[in-house]
């Protein structure tokens, strides 16, 4: 993937999404931040107490879809 300028978009650790994605994307509940977890594959939102999945490098935002998490 490129960005705008042609040079290749930097990708998290993990490499399954994308940063400059991951900067605009926000919570379709409480339209807060979100937390990327490499790990389980998953976008936080620590307000709503949800955890969106990322399905082959595309996340799921639909709170129906999201799991709920505790702290």
């Amino acid at each position: 993937m490129t960005d705008e300028t042609g040079k290749p978009r930097k990708k998290t650790e993990a490499g399954s999404i994308d940063l400059k994605l991951l900067e605009i994307l926000v919570c379709p509940v409480t339209r807060g931040p979100l937390e990327y977890d490499a790990a389980a594959g998953e976008l936080i939102s620590r307000k709503a107490g949800l955890a969106y999945p990322i399905r082959n490098g595309i996340p799921i935002m639909l709170e129906d879809e999201a799991r709920a998490i505790e702290d």
